[in-house]
């Protein structure tokens, strides 16, 4: 199933602001467009630096240019796509903040 990317316009943003890592978004912004994924396991073989996260979230952290970054999406495999919605973008660093306090599994900011 092709993926559905729910609020590309929030990672513009976040490139907008760390120019840096404009490549690195775009790149798997590439990917995101080109896969076709039909269970959380061709999620992994996709990115396989992805982690899911537990507590049956539906949500997967992804690595975003050599760790520098990191996305928080929840997933859905609906009937024809795959819905991966923008939870949380951040560095590194903020993520461990996140994962500190478990929040992880609750953060909705976009």
């Amino acid at each position: 199933m092709k993926v559905h990317l729910i609020k590309e316009k929030t990672i513009n943003e976040y490139v907008r602001k760390h120019m840096n890592l404009r490549v690195a978004f775009n790149n798997w912004l590439n990917f995101i467009k080109d896969s076709d994924w039909e269970t959380i396991n061709d999620i992994k073989a996709t990115f396989n630096s992805a982690d899911v996260l537990g507590k049956s979230s539906d949500r997967i952290v992804f690595n975003i240019g050599g760790n520098n970054a990191r996305i928080v999406c929840s997933y859905f495999f609906g009937n024809k796509k795959v819905h991966l919605y923008i939870n949380w973008i951040g560095t590194h660093a903020e993520y461990t903040e996140l994962c500190d306090d478990q929040l992880q599994y609750t953060i909705d900011k976009y």
